[in-house]
């Protein structure tokens, strides 16, 4: 079996670290971070990038390294290969290394933002350096007076949290971003924690080990929707759901 690996830049540089030693996967796609902000623009760009993949015979099989995000991968599918996704919201239950993980953290931690190796070098998290630079730019394109009122608007969203968390897998790699993530957390006047990160659910999504509960298998034809239970994930029939039919020809 050989496959494909789709992954979004946040987890670029795990992803690349595990698949050095997994002749199984033929290549790795980096797709660019902060497409869940807009889920129309990360499905469809999905599914270009699964169209792309399937012309290539060699591939049987194409991973996603997401999550529901945003509901963005809703309405995916694919002709030729199946397509094999982690049951999870985002990428920090890849991090973490289980949804039960993640659903327990956030159960008892409910104003958690998370930092991690690629959220700090792939976007400015809240924190000093952020508020800092969105001030100056706002300040040059709309002048004092509005800059001060989207500030404020800016602060309102960040009322929600209260906890910098940071998660990694290489504790002493990771230092500085941990350090980081604590000067955010400080400066915001919210707690700080760090959790070791756990690698086995995303080494098992890179390597072909697709076990029913971590995991979901579609098959060509089908699409994947939202589930309100545990499960997060479920297969269905494409039907008029999907974003390409299986076998329709491409635009």
């Amino acid at each position: 079996m050989k496959i494909a690996v789709l992954t979004c830049d946040v987890l670029t540089d795990e992803v690349k670290h595990f698949c050095r030693d997994l002749p199984e996967v033929a290549r790795v796609e980096v797709i660019e971070q902060g497409l869940h902000n807009t889920p129309g623009l990360l499905r469809e760009r999905l599914q270009a990038a699964i169209l792309a993949t399937e012309e290539d015979p060699d591939i049987d099989a194409i991973v996603l390294v997401y999550g529901l995000c945003s509901r963005g991968i809703e309405g995916i599918s694919a002709r030729r290969c199946r397509i094999v996704i982690a049951r999870a919201h985002d990428c920090i239950t890849l991090l973490l290394g289980s949804k039960e993980r993640y659903a327990e953290y956030v159960a008892r931690h409910p104003g958690t933002y998370w930092y991690s190796p690629g959220w700090n070098r792939c976007h400015l998290p809240p924190g000093k350096e952020r508020v800092e630079k969105l001030k100056r730019e706002y300040v040059e394109k709309y002048g004092e007076e509005n800059a001060d009122y989207l500030m404020e608007m800016e602060q309102d969203w960040l009322r929600a949290y209260n906890r910098a968390t940071y998660v990694g897998f290489d504790a002493a790699a990771a230092q500085a971003d941990a350090e980081y993530t604590k000067q955010c957390a400080d400066w915001l006047g919210w707690s700080f924690d760090s959790q070791q990160g756990d690698a086995q659910l995303l080494r098992d999504l890179l390597s072909g080990h697709w076990d029913s509960g971590r995991f979901l298998v579609l098959e060509p034809g089908e699409t994947v929707r939202f589930t309100v239970d545990d499960s997060i994930l479920a297969a269905m029939p494409c039907g008029g759901n999907c974003s390409v039919q299986p076998g329709a020809a491409q635009q």
